[in-house]
């Protein structure tokens, strides 16, 4: 290949360095797994197998299994197989390591058996961040995503699945039948009874199918959500943005900073949506950043009249839109928002410029509700655009004011929208990158919280050295 760069022959002689460190830089990221894992208190983080026994073969110290991991997840080899390999041939795990060997089934249990000691590992790097000064968190974007679990939607079961399987099998049942009934008027000789076997044959395996299908639909009755998934339990079917889509999976929650795009808090639910997210969400990245007070925005799927309070009692200001539940917009009709409160007055005022008196307190899903209306409807011009009934009605929950700030800041705010999308969106899009089309690899929700937490691990760390570079990580580590 004379005009190219060549390569050295592979028969001749190579000295490669002598010492492993040789090959690892000051300023490679390998350092700053290894810094961080002997920094860490890993009895306190409640690590199994730290002290050796007294009899029996030697283990791996946790830390070895942990840099391990954390350098896996850092480098997409999350698997356990994988690591093994890399183990043997890779020369930053051959440093880290030093030169260890973990086989595949001792990798896996360690992941398996520690799973809220590498959760509380993943907090301890978030208070790390904070304390070298680069998570400040004033703002935090609150969001959740599906993501798939080890399960197939046909090993997944609903009610409404189940039924429309049968329906499908019973009428093929009916056309084997039919069909069967024609070969027997119309065919003679051979062709007959082979064609007669093999439709028998098929209405057998159906005849199964649908016996199977229906102790699943008994088995259901006593499933607490209505759902079954037989590969992993845990999983659920959940609704996707993309139209008529879904998955089999979970959905994870985050709190991201907006200042920096760190992950301050996470946690990985089997519930299909987020309204009753806001509050243990907004909590637990108060207490992760630590500060007395918090600015949380997410979208309105998080609306909820008792979250917003919670989160209020808690400290924790909140900025999320109010859906709108009502279709009389689209219909050219008054909604609520067309009413006009006046709280110092106790009433409302209707687009004709009528005052709805307060009636009764009642308590709806859970919150105390005022309602108001007026008897002078039915002579209104405006009727037909306000209500089909004899007087419109309309609802005051008894904090309301709480909706009427988060409305005033939205309408003020620099599209917090925007914000909350550009922050906690991206983080997401980077951590199913770094997945792949398969995403989660554990099963039960336990083992995926902890496989999701050395995602989030693996992301703040590439996070926070994009912002404030090696070295100064590995300076502030020991402190």
């Amino acid at each position: 290949m004379a005009g190219f760069i060549e390569g050295v022959a592979r028969d001749q002689t190579t000295l490669f360095p002598a010492r492993l460190e040789d090959w690892v830089g000051d300023d490679s990221l390998v350092c700053v797994v290894d810094l961080f894992v002997e920094e860490v208190d890993l009895p306190g983080l409640g690590f199994a197998r730290v002290a050796p026994a007294r009899t029996g073969r030697p283990g791996y110290h946790p830390a070895v299994l942990l840099k391990l991991f954390i350098y896996g997840y850092l480098n997409r080899v999350p698997s356990s197989r994988r690591p093994e390999r890399e183990a043997g041939r890779n020369v930053e795990v051959m440093w880290l390591t030093g030169r260890l060997v973990p086989d595949h089934k001792t990798i896996a249990d360690f992941r398996r058996d520690n799973g809220p000691a590498i959760r509380r590992t993943c907090a301890q790097f978030v208070e790390l961040c904070r304390r070298i000064g680069v998570l400040k968190g004033d703002y935090v974007a609150i969001d959740g995503s599906k993501f798939k679990a080890v399960n197939t939607r046909d090993r997944n079961f609903t009610k409404g699945k189940i039924a429309s399987r049968l329906a499908h099998l019973e009428a093929d049942v009916e056309r084997y039948i039919g069909e069967m009934a024609r070969i027997d008027r119309q065919e003679e000789g051979a062709a007959r009874a082979g064609k007669m076997a093999h439709l028998a044959r098929r209405h057998d395996r159906v005849r199964q199918e649908i016996q199977r299908l229906k102790a699943m639909e008994e088995a259901l009755a006593d499933a607490p959500d209505g759902q079954i998934s037989l590969t992993d339990p845990d999983a659920r079917a959940m609704a996707t943005s993309a139209r008529r889509s879904g998955l089999v999976g979970y959905n994870v929650q985050s709190a991201v900073d907006t200042e920096t795009h760190l992950i301050v808090a996470h946690d990985v639910t089997n519930q299909g949506f987020d309204r009753e997210q806001l509050g243990p969400m907004g909590t637990a990245a108060k207490e992760a950043l630590g500060r007395d007070d918090l600015h949380a925005i997410a979208d309105k799927g998080y609306f909820s009249g008792a979250e917003i309070l919670a989160c209020h009692e808690a400290g924790i200001t909140t900025t999320v839109p109010r859906p709108e539940t009502s279709g009389n917009r689209g219909k050219g009709m008054f909604v609520k928002a067309d009413f006009h409160d006046q709280p110092d007055r106790d009433v409302y005022r209707c687009p004709a410029g009528k005052e709805l008196t307060y009636r009764y307190t009642r308590e709806e899903g859970g919150l105390q509700v005022r309602r108001y209306w007026i008897n002078e409807c039915q002579h209104c011009p405006l009727q037909p655009r306000c209500t089909s009934g004899k007087e419109r009605r309309t609802t005051r929950w008894e904090h309301e004011v709480l909706v009427d700030a988060m409305r005033e800041r939205l309408s003020r705010d620099p599209d917090p929208m925007t914000l909350r999308r550009c922050t906690v969106e991206h983080p997401f899009g980077t951590i199913k990158g770094w997945m792949g089309a398969t995403h989660f690899q554990m099963r039960r929700l336990k083992n995926v919280r902890t496989e999701m937490a050395l995602h989030v691990l693996a992301y703040n760390i590439k996070r926070i050295v994009a912002l404030i570079g090696i070295r100064r990580l590995m300076e502030a580590i020991p402190g």
